[in-house]
């Protein structure tokens, strides 16, 4: 059976010792998380939330002693283990396969990406850095991993695959996380890989950009007809956004023509994806072209869907990251101390997760926001409190 958020909340270890503990951990963790959901952002929004609404909180928390201070929960959220938090609200990972495949989604695609958290940095500190795997069709994340910066993705990634990759899971990430470790690791859970290629692998990029160019220039229409119908090439064009672009993506399985290809665990073939945007108006534009290389592992694709793949790819950046920043305002966020920004963190991805999976009221996430802010037992219930 479904574990509810509080019944979650429950089960995450209280650091804090001795006879001077007034206040429960859970108590505390439902409040922070019900002022996220109804639009507040900062220790202060959580006292003023328990405050004002602490006879409808005493239903279903204790609350022995009353509403904590807004010093009191900066105290207890810089001392949680953030590892504690995220392993005990992402325990539903386990399903995440079969829950995928029963919708009809498929391959599971899933992004990692980082996100710095820009109002954390301060005196002699740096900002803290979170890297992320996201379930773009599930707009669900699996699990994440703070850093010290941004450069240290490298060593947080093969953490994050460790905790959540499983069998038919195919995993994105971009130049910073194409390295031969990563790529075994991967393997190594029996996943699969799609991984941008740049310049911080010069080889390997020398070696795809010189065959993929060749490629490209050589693709006659009657070529590119041939390509399309071996599955080895796919345009795709839209409008939209005052601009109008045309993807082409090109496919090539023979790996002999890598000189690296021995060193990359499990890699089947390579592959280039061209974007030609455009702005809409009436004066003459030139197009802005832009090439991505990848390399993957997936023994049976074709190039349209690795053109989905890379667009999936950025879910996490375009859905979680943005909604982080601009709807739970994250970047506004000054808080610093120890581990309470990622903590905080993994709060406002799981406010935006239980929004974005409620189908009781239609609208985006920041609707269904401004609705709890207004409704406190529309937020209830989207917390699952009865």
């Amino acid at each position: 059976m479904e574990k509810t958020i509080q019944e979650k909340l429950e089960k995450v270890p209280d650091y804090r010792r001795g006879n001077a503990i007034k206040h429960i951990l859970a108590d505390v963790l439902m409040i922070a998380l019900l002022t996220f959901i109804t639009n507040g952002d900062s220790y202060a929004a959580m006292r003023i939330f328990g405050e004002t609404h602490e006879k409808k909180l005493r239903e279903f928390l204790e609350l022995p002693h009353g509403i904590p201070s807004q010093d009191t929960f900066e105290h207890i959220f810089a001392g949680i283990n953030p590892k504690a938090l995220s392993s005990v609200l992402r325990e539903c990972i386990g399903d995440i396969k079969a829950t995928a495949l029963n919708s009809g989604f498929g391959r599971l695609l899933v992004g990692i990406d980082g996100k710095t958290l820009r109002g954390s940095k301060g005196s002699g500190k740096k900002a803290g850095h979170i890297v992320s795997a996201f379930a773009s069709q599930l707009r669900l994340v699996l699990g994440e991993v703070a850093t010290d910066e941004k450069s240290n993705e490298i060593t947080a990634i093969p953490k994050l695959i460790e905790m959540f990759c499983q069998k038919g899971m195919v995993i994105t990430i971009d130049a910073m996380g194409t390295q031969t470790d990563i790529a075994k690791a991967i393997i190594g859970k029996e996943a699969d890989y799609v991984l941008s290629v740049k310049k911080n692998q010069p080889t390997l990029f020398n070696d795809i950009s010189i065959a993929m160019e060749s490629l490209e220039f050589e693709a006659t229409k009657a070529v590119k007809t041939a390509m399309k119908e071996a599955g080895l090439y796919r345009r795709t064009s839209e409008k939209g956004h005052g601009r109008y672009e045309v993807r082409e993506c090109y496919l090539c399985w023979d790996v002999s023509l890598l000189s690296t290809a021995h060193e990359w665990k499990g890699i089947s073939g390579f592959g280039m994806i061209v974007s030609r945007r455009e702005k809409l108006n009436k004066t003459v534009t030139i197009p802005v072209i832009n090439r991505e290389y990848f390399v993957f592992s997936l023994e049976v694709t074709n190039a349209s869907e690795m053109l989905h793949i890379k667009r999936s790819h950025w879910a996490i950046e375009n859905n979680l990251h943005w909604s982080l920043d601009v709807i739970f305002k994250e970047d506004a966020s000054r808080v610093r101390t120890d581990d309470a920004p990622e903590n905080l963190n993994i709060l406002r991805k799981e406010a935006y997760q239980l929004l974005r999976s409620d189908s009781s009221v239609k609208g985006s996430v920041k609707s269904k926001l401004y609705r709890c802010s207004q409704n406190l037992d529309y937020a209830l219930f989207i917390l699952g409190v009865k």
